[in-house]
């Protein structure tokens, strides 16, 4: 088995709701590494480094193109 690679590193668990959704809707495998623990915890983020979206690595290109296209296209009113 392969193993996961890490294509993004986000503070606060609030920052990954919006791309759960669309790589589930994508149908992409993916591991949101110290999740839960900085959910239940957010000042945590600083000591474990946050939270690291994994995915396999047959998926990083399209991973990367959806975070771009989020990054560019999502307006925050």
């Amino acid at each position: 088995m392969s193993e996961l690679i890490t294509v993004a590193t986000f503070n606060f668990a609030h920052e990954i709701m919006v791309l759960k959704s669309i790589l589930d809707h994508e149908g992409i495998l993916y591991l949101f590494q110290n999740e839960n623990l900085i959910a239940v915890d957010p000042l945590a983020s600083y000591a474990y480094g946050g939270i690291d979206l994994k995915v396999h690595p047959n998926d990083v290109e399209r991973v990367k193109e959806i975070l771009n296209n989020l990054n560019t296209n999502l307006e925050i009113v």
